[in-house]
């Protein structure tokens, strides 16, 4: 006899239905592991992830969601570094629209901010109008609105990865409901670790300005630079501790304080493996690929203003002469084709880093237990 189930949802109870009608509710996001659900011929209520055969194995997300301990993606390991870049792409290419997706809630809101100031800035009257106001509020308004957005990017992203890297899919909106249960964590999350990033990159920066502007003295030169050493260190340090910090918010479920002291652990760990195959030296490489990347768009759309910068410095003699000329460089157009183009594209990959960091935290994690 074929097992039929029951499963009640916000209230309401649907079936009997068999495991293959279960297995479609699920592919559609309308089944998740939280929802209570038994069998015909029980009467006790359990939850779905406990039926056989249709959360093994287990959708980690949803189990995260559900406020359980998640369990491991079904992945291979022992891949080498190349492996795990090659199945982002392959990931990122099975959930593409999803990716995208969660991609305009952070691209749209920027990109409107930024066709409106370079309409605004295009303009021969710079004069304080209502026009200007409202153009000028209406990009601060698109620029909040981006940033709230950006918890949920993070929690999709990990989410999602999650389900393809399983072997599963996930819709859009079951994927947006189940990112935005994440959003105040992840929020809170962001201010710090960012935070964190902005203020000991900015109070390096500004001793070393004061230093510059205190005159020219061989000692203050060597204490600029190891104000510059500092900083790099120090940035260097929050880069490994914070590493793993969005997987471990999102896929752990863990609070806070857990997360980070998580995030450090794994980080640090596997010391009795290869250099190239620890985590941190992994992630190191993989964000160098991403910044690279990042650093090449942006040359690429100030390359007319850099050239005319690298001929002032190679040419010029006097040292007023130098700034007054550089001063007077052609300022870039109100809005710059190239620029935007390159900068889409580089909003469009930006999941792919996502997709790497959660690869590499599953094979982190299978390599550590193993």
């Amino acid at each position: 006899m074929i097992d039929e189930w029951i499963v009640r949802v916000q209230g309401k109870e649907y079936g009997p239905v068999d495991i293959e009608t279960l297995r479609e509710w699920k592919m559609e996001g309308r089944l998740l592991p939280a929802n209570e659900a038994r069998r015909t011929d029980v009467q006790l209520w359990t939850t779905a992830a406990k039926i056989p055969g249709l959360f093994e194995p287990t959708d980690i997300a949803a189990a995260s969601v559900a406020g359980r301990s998640p369990r491991r993606a079904p992945l291979k390991s022992g891949r080498s570094l190349s492996e795990i870049l090659v199945d982002a792409f392959r990931i990122y290419r099975k959930g593409f629209f999803q990716f995208l997706g969660l991609t305009l809630l952070i691209a749209v809101p920027s990109i409107c901010a930024q066709l409106t100031s370079s309409a605004s800035s295009a303009s021969p009257n710079l004069e304080a109008n209502l026009g200007t106001v409202t153009a000028a509020a209406f990009s601060f308004c698109m620029f909040l609105l981006s940033l709230a957005a950006w918890p949920v990017f993070i929690a999709g992203i990990q989410i999602l990865t999650t389900e393809l890297a399983g072997g599963h899919s996930l819709k859009i909106f079951p994927l947006l409901q189940n990112a935005l249960k994440f959003w105040a964590r992840v929020a809170m999350l962001c201010i710090f670790v960012y935070g964190a990033y902005f203020f000991w990159t900015l109070l390096p920066i500004g001793i070393i300005l004061m230093v510059m502007l205190a005159g020219p003295s061989v000692l203050l030169f060597f204490l600029a630079l190891l104000v510059l050493a500092f900083q790099v260190w120090i940035v260097s340090r929050l880069f490994i501790n914070f590493l793993f910090w969005q997987q471990f918010a999102i896929l752990e479920g863990s609070d806070a304080a857990d997360t980070l002291r998580q995030s450090k652990e794994l980080a640090r760990s596997g010391r009795d493996l290869p250099w190239f195959r620890r985590p941190m030296w992994r992630g190191v490489f993989i964000a160098s690929i991403w910044f690279a990347f990042v650093f090449a768009i942006n040359i690429g759309s100030e390359w007319h203003s850099i050239q005319h910068y690298f001929h002032e410095l190679t040419t010029s003699q006097d040292p007023q002469a130098l700034i007054q000329a550089l001063k007077a460089a052609p300022k870039s157009q109100a809005f710059n084709l190239v620029g935007f183009g390159l900068g889409l594209a580089q909003t469009l990959l930006r999941p792919l880093l996502g997709i790497a960091f959660v690869l590499l935290y599953f094979e982190s994690k299978i390599a550590i237990e193993a």
